[in-house]
């Protein structure tokens, strides 16, 4: 905000001491490193959505949520059901090589999908050779629908993996630090 204001008198400036009458859209356009500029006035022009018309967005499509007021910003906070699904070892463990790197991949295709097509928001392998073998964070509206696109995954459906899928609440639009 404060370059934003900086920027703003930077132009008021230059337009005061010209002779010439032009417009703020010229002066942008002439001004070094315009995609910054147009960065920030994107960013001042962008409208933040309001609690209550994001709430009846997500109830319109079938998610569950509640809020409250965070005590020390005064924010209203919108928590959302999402579903996590523990990618777990399957009952099925002995392909040969070229099926297990062929698999992997149609794997990995179907889970950049789900994250492509906005079903799925948090996606990884876990660090050790344990039971579960992964996540999967699904941004869906009922766990019939995130355990229904969990199984469509090819390790799967070849008994490489079992899905155990549990309810998740989170803040919506939360991220990872």
């Amino acid at each position: 905000m404060k370059q934003f204001i900086i920027l703003i008198f930077a132009l008021v400036t230059v337009v005061a001491c010209k002779d010439e009458s032009k417009t703020v859209i010229d002066e942008i356009s002439t001004v070094p490193n315009t995609e910054v500029v147009e960065e920030v006035i994107e960013a001042v022009l962008e409208v933040k959505q309001s609690v209550a018309a994001l709430k009846a967005e997500l109830k319109a499509k079938g998610f569950e949520t509640f809020d409250y007021i965070d005590e020390k910003t005064q924010d209203t906070v919108i928590m959302q059901k999402y579903f996590m699904a523990f990618l777990k070892k399957g009952p099925i463990r002995s392909q040969n090589e070229e099926v297990d790197k062929g698999l992997q991949e149609e794997h990995l295709e179907h889970l950049s999908r789900m994250y492509d097509e906005g079903f799925a928001d948090l996606i990884g392998p876990f660090g050790d050779d344990g039971d579960i073998r992964g996540i999967t964070v699904y941004n869906v509206p009922t766990k019939k629908m995130a355990d229904s696109l969990a199984n469509l995954d090819p390790m799967v459906q070849a008994g490489r993996l079992k899905i155990e899928m549990h309810p998740w609440w989170c803040a919506k639009g939360q991220s990872l630090r």
